[in-house]
């Protein structure tokens, strides 16, 4: 069967020859002369059998079919970019690519990963974060983390840190209205999240409190908007801990009732069957596993 990829050498003229914007910075750019430039992008066309180039004053310009053309060709191009970058081994390798939790990723894996690449320079960690309906999609990632138990054979497993939901509110809400016991809750607004339900009724159960009826609801579809109101001081709510503990640390939340701990849960390192490990992604297991201990939870 005759091949129908296009010779590289005269792709990649011809690519740097639209990118540029002329033949001679093209031939600067590859380090050929402006003639071999010249030459290969005949090659193409005659490959083509489609002119791609032509002149406009002292230059030679795209047609806008070779616009169209070279878009194509520099997507394809950087996917196999991509591929030989997450399928090579050894040093070679710097792409990794995670699925996380939207609240995990944000409030604690983002402010953390500035210290990995510190010390780990020229790599990149490409994430992409699920949503609550989201989060059983788990093919076509180097590294999956999520929350809860997992024995099956698609993935290894390893477990990294602990998380609990207690009780978190603005300091400036509490200093006007205080939260010593839950009885004070009649005089506050509880946030209650619906992709997290149950989390209020398990405390109320812990603590033996007996909703009467007369307490104040606000009602929120996702976490990360309970937690956008929780920083306004609108109210009260489970909230997870250690993923919102530099908040507590930096002043704008804190748990008035400490104690009260529900809905422990483990996340995990997940390696979907048949990833090979490269350097970069056992450096990372490390660091994160570091973290999660460093978390003390």
């Amino acid at each position: 069967m005759t091949s129908r990829i296009p010779p590289l050498p005269a792709l990649k003229a011809f690519l740097a020859a639209c990118r540029a914007g002329s033949y001679t910075a093209a031939a600067e750019e590859l380090h050929i002369t402006h003639g071999a430039v010249s030459r290969q992008i005949r090659i193409l066309e005659a490959w083509l059998g489609q002119t791609l180039f032509v002149r406009s004053g002292q230059c030679m310009v795209p047609t806008l079919h070779a616009q169209a053309f070279a878009k194509e060709m520099g997507d394809a191009l950087a996917g196999i970019d991509e591929a030989a970058r997450r399928y090579g081994r050894g040093e070679a390798t710097q792409l990794l690519r995670i699925s996380a939790p939207a609240t995990f990723t944000m409030r604690w894996l983002a402010p953390r990963l500035p210290a990995f690449y510190q010390h780990n320079p020229g790599t990149l960690i490409q994430i992409h974060t699920a949503t609550t309906q989201q989060l059983a999609m788990t093919s076509g990632f180097d590294l999956v983390i999520r929350l809860g138990a997992f024995n099956n054979d698609r993935f290894t497993a390893q477990p990294f840190m602990n998380e609990y939901y207690t009780l978190l509110a603005a300091p400036s809400l509490l200093e006007r209205q205080p939260l010593y016991t839950l009885d004070d809750l009649a005089g506050h607004t509880l946030i209650d999240t619906e992709t997290r339900p149950g989390y209020w009724q398990q405390l109320f159960d812990l603590a033996g409190f007996i909703d009467r009826g007369n307490l104040n609801w606000l009602r929120f579809d996702h976490f990360y908007v309970t937690y956008a109101a929780l920083i306004d001081g609108l109210g009260i709510a489970p909230a997870p801990l250690p993923l919102l503990a530099r908040d507590c640390e930096l002043g704008r939340l804190t748990a008035p009732l400490a104690s009260l701990r529900i809905a422990q849960r483990t996340y995990f390192l997940l390696t979907p069957a048949g990833v090979a490990k490269t350097r970069l992604h056992h450096r990372f297991e490390d660091w994160l596993l570091a973290q999660g201990r460093d978390s003390g939870v």
